[in-house]
């Protein structure tokens, strides 16, 4: 997904295939902390799209999915959210829930 492509709820929506969405921000630790084990995870996924949202004070999209902490994983599938992963610890936990998308 190019940087500067919109990405809004409606988008997210009307998506068709697997998604894994990102909540979080660049400054978390518990988002820093977290990446090894979702780029581990995500790779074995190549059919799998992921997209990261910086998420903050002013922004609308985490807000409709109701995410409070960070990092916050939404699995999508064809626009429907089938799992949520709220500060994963594990590649484990997360594997587990990607095996869950088509």
């Amino acid at each position: 997904m190019h940087p500067n492509t919109p990405i809004n709820r409606e988008f997210l929506d009307q998506r068709a295939g697997a998604t894994l969405v990102e909540f979080g921000a660049t400054w978390c630790g518990h988002c820093q902390a977290a990446q090894a084990n979702i780029g581990a995870a995500i790779n074995a996924y190549p059919n799998i799209h992921h997209i990261k949202i910086e998420d903050g004070k002013g922004q609308r999209l985490g807000r409709t999915y109701a995410v409070k902490l960070w990092p916050t994983l939404i699995l999508l599938q064809d626009g429907v959210e089938i799992e949520r992963l709220v500060r994963p610890l594990s590649k484990t936990s997360i594997t587990a829930a990607l095996a869950k998308l088509k």
